[in-house]
């Protein structure tokens, strides 16, 4: 179960994939299928239900195009 919910902002993200790198569980990867307004690849995640909730690629991101919530999960 996801710990964390990532959401890009695709028109702010020129697909530099630094957040792909530092991703620790490899859930991230560039959208193929969209182009944005500026011409490139946004990122996105590929098993958001992987998502541990670091918050490594919201703080790699030199754009700042990415945010994470971190979910409270109650046992």
């Amino acid at each position: 179960m996801a710990k964390g919910k990532v959401t890009i902002n695709e028109e702010i993200c020129k697909g530099c994939e630094m957040c792909i790198t530092a991703c620790p569980v490899h859930i991230m990867q560039l959208n193929e299928g969209k182009i944005n307004s500026k011409g490139y690849h946004p990122a996105m995640v590929k098993d958001m239900d992987r998502c541990i909730g670091c918050a490594n690629c919201a703080l790699i991101c030199p754009d700042v195009a990415i945010t994470v919530e971190r979910l409270d999960i109650k046992k």
